[in-house]
């Protein structure tokens, strides 16, 4: 009896020195965001061995962010959940057949993600295309759980119906519960106010906003589902000024939520932002790093107990089961997509000295980007017997250029580091890329459209800066907002320019032609600057074109329906142009891109003479505003005196 006494006080000794540790419980939680299909890494691609280390500067790979996951996983007692938040479609070649063929979402599930969210390039594919994407990964069992909690169907049109049955089926929910331990876990996905902003081709979609979704999702989780730990997936971003992000006053605003996984801005943070109890984090972009969080539960409460970045290089080797099954997706895009153009994912197109990149300026990226689009359209949509039918400028924004072309060791270009720089959108023909346009403008209209870069851009951001050909200009940042042009010429390094009259008495018709994206917001720009920058995109007899899909350009008329020209095989066809300095049967990228060809000049100036040549009616009404503000401001003065003497 004494013994059995014994042995009992024994165990409650020990149980009670334990149980300070029993009562906390830990959880890891990895995530990523803005994965873009970027399955390998870059760049080039193709200087990229998953399979070795040490010998290539290329970041990310999804072979590489499993290794990590797995490792994790193996290190690891407690339970480890796999998050992404959004805009993992959208990037690469690897994108091309998603509606029928997911790659991305067969590889998620094979790396082990617990539960993603929906961003505003999944719907880039349009409902039905989305719906098909969904439903196929669905029936092939190659999907995670998918979360999102403020998406509104449209009661009037029909155009989202297969999207919305996906959602009433349960292949995205607008919440789920997960128990891990016996910690119920509630997690829900939002789309932010910018990501709506920037998906117009979710139309008839829209968004619910996301404070007063996550407010209702988070009550119903914690008083319906009694959950312990809410995650929030939110496709919203953390840019702009600190602490006024779109997360941060979700974090400010709803009260519950414990960890924000953020999307959308691409940020490179230095670690994890914390507000209201609420942890939020991002992983920069494209697979670059992972963000693991390690945090306590211990009787009602959360706590951060470590956070770290983990960068995805060279240093990784790559998981082989990963890399075996993204080459087998290359396989099949070769054979159903990329055979028709007469290409290949890895075939060399073209030899580069020095790199291409897009930046807030002019960049060389972004010049040859825009002469690819006025040459491909002049090849293939020009009738040499009206001369004004030929492109004279063309525009392409930041904001659709996604990628620099890195010369990587060899110099070559392959066709998927071409493709990655202008991957985006769906055509109406159902294939991936934004279709080419084109359509007239006045040349007043002209200088509207360069007033987007000038006004809207400083503005708005980065994303709104025009890249432009078969034109250069000057403008003056200090002149009134939209009246900032100073002079415009017409022309092309190779022929020279010639100065354009962008009077509104001059009513010539000028080609004009860019993807569909960018000429949809050059149509829409007037609303939102009080019409001061109303463009009317006009057909060859200037009458006004209602819908921009009736002037995509078709490549073969002889064919029934459209034949889209898609932006994408516009710059690999333009490289594939070029001739071969070298003698090596591979075009080379002329020294013409190495730097800036003076397409965009600033002239800062306050001389009062240069505020006011030229200046439109905005600029003269604001001038005379001033005036009379000051002669009342003396008069007033004068008065003031006059009386206290």
């Amino acid at each position: 009896m004494k013994l059995l006494r014994w042995v009992i006080v024994f165990v409650v000794f020990t149980l009670t020195m334990q149980s300070p540790a029993a009562g906390e419980q830990s959880f890891t939680i990895i995530h990523s965001n803005d994965l873009h299909s970027h399955l390998l890494g870059f760049s080039p691609n193709i200087d990229y061995t998953p399979s070795q280390t040490g010998d290539d500067t290329t970041i990310g790979g999804c072979a590489r962010i499993a290794t990590v996951i797995n490792d994790i996983k193996k290190d690891r007692e407690n339970p480890v959940l796999v998050l992404d938040a959004g805009d993992f479609l959208i990037g690469s070649l690897f994108h091309i057949l998603c509606s029928e063929h997911p790659f991305e979402l067969k590889l998620m599930k094979l790396m082990g993600y617990d539960v993603i969210t929906l961003g505003n390039h999944e719907f880039d594919l349009m409902p039905e295309g989305l719906a098909r994407m969904l439903t196929s990964a669905h029936n092939k069992g190659h999907i995670p759980c998918i979360v999102l909690s403020n998406a509104i169907f449209s009661k009037q049109s029909d155009l989202d119906d297969s999207l919305e049955k996906v959602f009433e089926d349960g292949i995205v929910k607008p919440y789920v519960v997960m128990e891990k331990e016996e910690v119920k876990f509630g997690f829900f996905g939002l789309i932010g106010k910018h990501a709506a902003e920037v998906a117009p081709f979710a139309f008839p979609v829209s968004f619910e906003d996301p404070v007063y979704t996550a407010k209702k999702i988070v009550k119903n989780l914690r008083e319906k589902e009694k959950v312990d730990i809410v995650v929030c997936l939110s496709h919203s971003g953390l840019w702009g000024k600190k602490g006024h992000s779109e997360d941060e006053i979700l974090a400010k605003e709803v009260d519950g939520i414990d960890i924000i996984i953020s999307g959308h801005s691409h940020t490179k943070t230095d670690g994890v932002i914390q507000i209201n109890n609420t942890i939020i984090a991002q992983a920069w972009e494209y697979g670059k790093q992972l963000g693991v969080i390690d945090i306590t539960y211990d009787e009602g409460k959360l706590n951060l107990k470590n956070y770290r970045l983990v960068d995805i290089d060279d240093s990784i080797k790559g998981d082989e089961k990963i890399t075996c099954l993204i080459e087998s997706f290359e396989a099949i895009i070769n054979q159903k997509a990329l055979a028709k153009h007469g290409l290949k994912f890895r075939k060399i197109i073209g030899h580069i000295d020095f790199d291409l990149r897009i930046e807030t300026d002019e960049s060389n990226l972004g010049n040859l980007i825009a002469d690819a689009i006025r040459w491909y359209i002049n090849k293939n949509a020009y009738d040499f017997a009206d001369k004004d039918n030929k492109v004279a400028f063309s525009i392409v924004s930041n904001g659709v250029i996604r990628d620099d072309i890195i010369k990587g060791k060899s110099g070559k270009i392959a066709v998927c580091d071409a493709f990655r720089t202008i991957p985006l959108g769906t055509g109406f023909d159902g294939t991936m890329g934004y279709p080419l346009v084109s359509f007239y403008l006045y040349p007043s209209e002209i200088k509207k459209g360069l007033e987007i870069l000038t006004s809207i851009y400083p503005i708005k951001g980065e994303s709104y800066f025009l890249q432009i050909s078969g034109a250069r200009f000057t403008y003056n940042p200090n002149r009134m907002l939209f009246d900032r042009v100073t002079q415009i010429q017409v022309g092309s390094e190779e022929n020279g320019y010639t100065p354009l009259d962008y009077s509104g008495a001059n009513k010539r018709l000028y080609r004009v032609a860019a993807d569909i994206y960018n000429a949809s917001f050059l149509k829409m720009v007037g609303d939102s600057t009080w019409h001061i920058l109303d463009i009317i995109p006009k057909d060859r007899d200037s009458n006004p074109i209602i819908d921009l899909k009736t002037v995509r350009i078709d490549v073969d008329k002889n064919m029934p329906g459209i034949q889209e020209l898609k932006e994408w095989k516009a710059v690999i066809e333009y490289i594939q142009n070029f001739p071969d300095i070298t003698g090596d049967g591979i075009p080379d990228i002329p020294d013409k891109y190495k730097g800036k060809l003076g397409r965009i000049e600033v002239k800062e100036s306050w001389n009062p003479y240069k505020l006011l040549k030229k200046g439109t009616y905005i600029t003269w009404i604001t001038f005379f505003i001033l005036m009379a503000l000051c002669c009342a401001g003396i008069m007033f003065c004068l008065a003031r005196i006059r009386s206290n003497k």
